[in-house]
């Protein structure tokens, strides 16, 4: 069993992670850490979510910034702000005990960018950002990554599946210097062949972990048989049986997360909802109600719940089967972090049974029907 002081992380950063709970390095940073802390190198993780990728790039940044420099020296991209806001969290969180304050900046849509142009006036070593609001702030000339040493894309996968393509390729593009680009992803699709393939080394580094187990194994994965019209009561069924347990229950539509809400804020349930259309402040006073445990239930739909990492949810619900495949995967990693155990379970008609036949094979996993 490795340690992190084995794999070359100073003494300060180890007393941070302790705090936190994390003693020994999960598979990724055990290959990963090595890798990043000593050379110069571009670098491809394959992963799935949950699995301690923050740790594993954020580390070795954390690590290699000369805080005596006032400048831009590594770029963090990720697809949603919660999942940005959730990095820089963290991160800072590593340098609770470092005797060299390093300084972070978070930059996403949805807030005022003239608030985040006056934060970027000050002294920043590592930006995370949202693609979209990056490219914005580069156009203004509000921010200036021509130094940086180090870009990290991060949920690579998912910010193509969100429409990030042309924002990437030009950030990709404007930061061409001798920057080093380290990518993860759950999956490897095409786009991101061609990404690796035209901005990156062809001898990059490539670790891939649980290539066999495309989902966690500590999940157990069910599916309910229903009707439209029993859905909902099938699955208050399911959770009043559940007592003190949180979950999350993915619908689809945001309008699907809206009705749902509603239906079982009105049978006395401890719920709220996370999806795009919400305010900003809204979306985060959800988060931060779900967090400290003051919601029992989170209902969202699929891009506001990337990033959620609320230690000990014992279940999700799928409300609907998701459209993508690699979605099931990201709705089901929410469960069964940090080594525990967790429940996966679908709602379907029964017309849906030879989806789930179709998700069993995709992704090598056994499926078990439950009545509730």
């Amino acid at each position: 069993m490795s340690t992190f002081l084995a794999l070359g992380i100073q003494q300060e950063y180890i007393q941070g992670l302790k705090e936190l709970g994390i003693k020994v390095p999960s598979e990724i940073q055990e290959q990963a850490i090595p890798i990043l802390l000593k050379s110069k190198t571009d670098f491809v993780g394959l992963a799935q979510t949950g699995t301690g990728k923050t740790a594993a790039f954020g580390l070795p940044i954390l690590q290699n910034i000369d805080a005596s420099k006032n400048e831009i020296q590594a770029l963090i991209l990720s697809p949603t702000r919660e999942l940005v806001q959730q990095i820089k969290k963290q991160l800072f969180k590593f340098t609770k005990y470092c005797n060299d304050k390093i300084f972070l900046e978070a930059v996403y849509g949805g807030e005022k960018i003239d608030i985040q142009i006056k934060n970027l006036k000050r002294t920043t070593h590592v930006v995370i950002a949202t693609p979209g609001r990056l490219v914005d702030l580069i156009e203004r000339g509000e921010i200036d990554i021509s130094n940086i040493n180090t870009l990290v894309l991060d949920e690579a996968d998912e910010m193509l599946s969100m429409g990030f393509k042309q924002d990437l390729n030009r950030i990709l593009k404007f930061t061409k210097g001798e920057r080093n680009t380290w990518l993860f992803s759950a999956t490897m699709p095409e786009e991101i062949q061609r990404i690796i393939k035209t901005y990156m080394d062809s001898n990059a580094p490539r670790v891939e972990v649980n290539k066999n187990a495309l989902v966690n194994e500590n999940i157990r994965h069910q599916y309910v048989k229903t009707t439209i019209k029993q859905k909902t009561d099938a699955i208050i069924s399911y959770i009043e049986k559940r007592g003190t347990e949180r979950g999350i229950i993915f619908c689809r539509t945001k309008l699907g997360v809206q009705n749902l809400c509603n239906q079982l804020k009105e049978e006395g349930f401890s719920v709220g909802a996370l999806e795009g259309d919400m305010q900003q402040r809204d979306r985060e006073k959800a988060m931060r109600a779900f967090k400290n445990g003051s919601l029992q239930y989170l209902i969202s739909t699929d891009v506001s719940a990337r990033g959620i990492d609320v230690r000990g949810l014992e279940f999700i619900i799928h409300h609907q089967l998701p459209e993508q495949l690699e979605y099931y995967t990201h709705r089901s990693g929410r469960t069964a972090r940090a080594g525990k155990t967790g429940n996966s379970i679908a709602f379907i008609l029964p017309s849906e049974l030879e989806r789930i036949h179709q998700i069993q094979k995709n992704l090598q996993i056994k499926f078990t029907e439950l009545k509730v």
